[in-house]
């Protein structure tokens, strides 16, 4: 049961991981690739280490994606789909 666990959580971490090369949107791929790190804290969880799980999760999902995001900003990149010189008529 648990090497099936662990078969569908890798599956599901190569496909995010797909996503993030995938995505033309910088934001999605900054999402999917927290998406990999948090499956990859339920791995950590399943292989019985918490404590690398919770580091995994808190610096990879979590500082990992604000820095990319600001760095983003700060770039100028950051592309939401607004454009701002179109008027919605």
């Amino acid at each position: 049961m648990i090497a099936l666990m662990t078969l569908f959580l890798v599956l599901l971490m190569l496909g995010a991981a797909v996503m993030v090369l995938v995505f033309d949107n910088l934001i999605g791929a900054i999402a999917a690739s927290g998406v990999v790190s948090l499956l990859l804290s339920v791995l950590y969880v399943i292989l019985a280490a918490p404590d690398v799980a919770l580091t995994e999760a808190a610096v990879g999902a979590g500082l990992s994606g604000a820095v990319l995001a600001l760095g983003l900003r700060r770039l100028g990149l950051l592309n939401l789909g607004v454009n701002k010189g179109e008027n919605d008529a």
